[in-house]
């Protein structure tokens, strides 16, 4: 008998859904111009808009990760989704005063993006646990490549999509964001129809196919309530990857919160620019290359007999020590003030970023079995934290520098707080924080390749319990 496909059914679903979490996340910041001509505001205070969405994700990785452990992904991924895409439509509201009363202002939209935080904050640790039940553990490093690869391509495409809906079609932008929300809607109702917790409990799948999925799996079983927390928070290899993750997200979240700001500051890209929009989504175009590639090199390596102490590791350090390399290689462009050498410079590094995304997450799986959705949690709890610091680290950095040019320079400040800039004044204010920032990214992911060397996949915490610790 010939196994059925339904866990690949399975892997497209959440691929779908992977796509659109980049879809909303990445539509905020390409929205900067429209939202801060509704809003007003300077660069320090869109950083905490853009903040707000990260800490929510940190905080409530784990919560939302023991959820899905607990009452299996499908529920879950249903009630987050439809949650989040409430938040992404209401963003519509920002800016809108009726009778006087401003619907959503500045710290409106703060509570807002928060709130999507932490919706968006339980996908992953869910998709997670639910590929470890669908999938067998040779196809598991190259899903998670997949479902990166998925995500970094919509997040790259994007400012593009953007581009032809508000700039070419003339939709208002405020639409954009409520039809964004229906499609996450629209995905709960497909996944509620096809999706079951275990490959066992649905109708589709054959003998065959259950045989071929449980081969090899351990801990396929719920999680229920009985969660090892000492033993996830004081197992080594869960606190590198911690770390590592921490620092790639302080990095990587300058690609996509900042890029687009660095591309009209410093390069003069307009809202109607397509190479300009191709040029903001380089890094996550890039990197979706650089997701699958990843995961395809992890399982590689495991099915040639590495085992995963190495096979999650080798693209982990690679990974890290060129993305090191292309920030400092973008910082020369950047002065030169040279479009498509910078773009490349940092989509090569976001290339680099992404081919250590799969093995992570696979190591997660490796390390927490049973408890994958909540290990999971917590290294991208962790490391959204730093995505949260890089965030507010960049716009403290890049608000220093525009704050001493303008003082310096007698700039003015109009009624909603931003710098009525000259030509090219708002270029020469910023670029030696965007440059500082490149460096610090640089530092960052050397420590990122330091921690993936002492990661090792291959001692579970369930075997911690085995030993009595």
């Amino acid at each position: 008998m010939r196994p059925t496909l339904v866990r690949y059914e399975v892997l497209f679903l959440v691929c779908m859904l992977s796509m659109i979490t980049y879809l909303d996340r990445a539509a905020f910041p390409n929205a900067e111009k429209q939202i801060q001509l509704a809003m007003g505001g300077n660069i320090s205070q869109w950083a905490w808009t853009l903040a707000a969405f990260n800490l929510a994700y940190a905080l409530f990785e784990i919560p939302t990760g023991y959820l899905g452990d607990v009452f299996g992904p499908r529920v879950t991924l249903i009630r987050i989704v439809l949650w989040w895409s409430f938040f992404t439509a209401i963003t519509a509201l920002a800016g809108i005063a009726v009778g006087g009363i401003t619907l959503i202002g500045f710290w409106g939209l703060v509570t807002v993006r928060f709130l999507f935080g932490i919706g968006e904050a339980g996908a992953y640790p869910n998709i997670t646990r639910a590929l470890h039940n669908w999938l067998p553990v040779t196809e598991r490093g190259s899903a998670q490549g997949l479902l990166w690869t998925t995500a970094r391509l919509m997040g790259g495409i994007t400012p593009l999509i953007w581009l032809i809906c508000v700039d070419g079609l003339g939709i208002p932008w405020r639409y954009v964001f409520v039809g964004f929300g229906l499609l996450g809607v629209f995905w709960c109702l497909i996944f509620a129809w096809r999706f079951r917790n275990r490959p066992e409990d649905h109708p589709d799948v054959n003998s065959a196919e259950l045989d071929l999925i449980q081969k090899g799996a351990i801990g396929t079983e719920a999680a229920h309530a009985n969660v090892p927390w000492g033993l996830i928070f004081s197992n080594r290899a869960v606190w590198l990857l911690c770390i590592s993750y921490a620092a790639i997200s302080f990095s990587w979240y300058f690609n996509l919160n900042y890029l687009p700001t660095v591309m009209r500051v410093v390069f003069d890209v307009k809202g109607g620019d397509v190479l300009g929009s191709l040029y903001k989504g380089g890094p996550l175009l890039l990197g979706a290359v650089g997701c699958l590639l990843g995961g395809l090199i992890t399982d590689a390596l495991v099915r040639r007999g590495n085992g995963p102490r190495w096979s999650r590791s080798i693209p982990g350090i690679v990974g890290t020590t060129l993305a090191a390399i292309c920030c400092l290689v973008a910082v020369l462009p950047l002065q030169a003030s040279t479009p498509l050498a910078f773009a490349l410079a940092v989509a090569c590094s976001g290339f680099c970023n992404d081919i250590t995304l799969a093995p992570a997450w696979a190591a997660c799986q490796d390390i927490g079995r049973k408890h994958a959705a909540i290990v999971a949690g917590t290294m991208n709890m962790i490391g959204n934290l730093g995505g949260f610091l890089g965030t507010i680290f960049t716009g403290w950095l890049i608000s220093s520098y525009q704050s001493d040019f303008a003082a310096t320079a007698a700039i003015q400040v109009n009624e909603n707080g931003s710098y009525l800039w000259g030509l090219g004044q708002e270029r020469d204010a910023s670029m030696m924080g965007f440059q500082w920032n490149l460096v610090v990214n640089c530092i960052v992911y050397l420590i990122a390749a330091a921690c993936w060397i002492g990661i090792d996949a291959t001692k579970p915490i369930e075997s911690e319990l085995e030993q009595g610790h």
